[in-house]
């Protein structure tokens, strides 16, 4: 196996890297969201559109949601979470080729790529997760009662999640491209494998012990957690995800920093 050499690592670039980032940001927006039919109003007008039907199925065939007596506010604290995690996991996945041409400029490094995808993304998620819960929370008597501390940290659980996965895919799609297509095809029952539809205590064994191995489930227990006070997700772990999170960054990022110029003049 060839070693390639490491680059050489930049010294006092803080304020320069904050400009960059805040560039790339502008050009993510700019070519993202701005020339999408809809910008930023679809990505509010699709996660509604996905509660309102499935609030309308569910309440005709069942008397009442897992937790709660309102369908919109248990799909929506579960949806949105997984929503968050795979637009974020799947945009930092894309950083690198993404803005391939502009990392061979020596002011713009892989992770500046990498973190402005990300911040701006996350931000983007917040805003539609509190434009949705809000509007759910007016319109409705939930009989919640949302603990912000909560909501935020099992928010932050979502966004570590995304950003260690994003990156460790971001290291193999360009390592080896098939992969991008195996993740693809492996990754779609996470949507009813991440309790979006229902709570984790209803899985029989001994198929909620294996469940439990999914990180994303635990992120969308904390956040019902932090709506439904009475709600004791006792199978919650906090470290199990964000130790898998933080394990996959540094993983990822430490062989991008040493190889990301020869992976990709591949």
């Amino acid at each position: 196996m060839v070693d390639f050499p490491a680059p050489p690592a930049p010294r006092g670039r803080a304020p320069g890297a904050v400009r960059t980032v805040t560039a790339l940001i502008l050009r993510e927006m700019a070519t993202g969201y701005g020339r999408s039919p809809g910008g930023y109003l679809w990505a509010v007008l699709e996660p509604v559109a996905a509660i309102a039907l499935l609030t309308a199925i569910f309440s005709l065939g069942f008397s009442a949601p897992a937790l709660g007596r309102n369908f919109a506010i248990f799909y929506a604290t579960g949806l949105l979470p997984f929503l968050m995690f795979t637009d974020l996991a799947g945009k930092v996945a894309a950083s690198l080729t993404y803005s391939k041409a502009l990392l061979s400029y020596p002011a713009v490094t892989f992770f500046d790529a990498m973190l402005a995808r990300f911040l701006l993304n996350l931000v983007t998620q917040l805003t539609v997760g509190a434009v949705v819960l809000g509007g759910i929370l007016l319109a409705f008597e939930t009989g919640t009662a949302p603990d912000l501390p909560r909501i935020l940290g099992a928010a932050g659980l979502v966004a570590a999640l995304g950003f260690g996965l994003g990156a460790i895919n971001c290291l193999l799609f360009t390592l080896v491209p098939l992969w991008q297509r195996v993740w693809s095809v492996a990754t779609r029952p996470l949507f009813v494998l991440s309790g979006t539809l229902y709570v984790f205590e209803a899985v029989p064994q001994p198929w909620r012990d294996w469940l439990w191995y999914n990180p994303l489930i635990h992120a969308v227990g904390a956040m019902r957690a932090g709506f439904y006070p009475y709600y004791d997700a006792g199978y919650v772990s906090i470290l199990y995800p964000l130790g898998l999170s933080l394990g996959l960054s540094v993983m990822a990022l430490l062989f991008l920093r040493r190889h990301h110029h020869a992976l990709l003049a591949r």
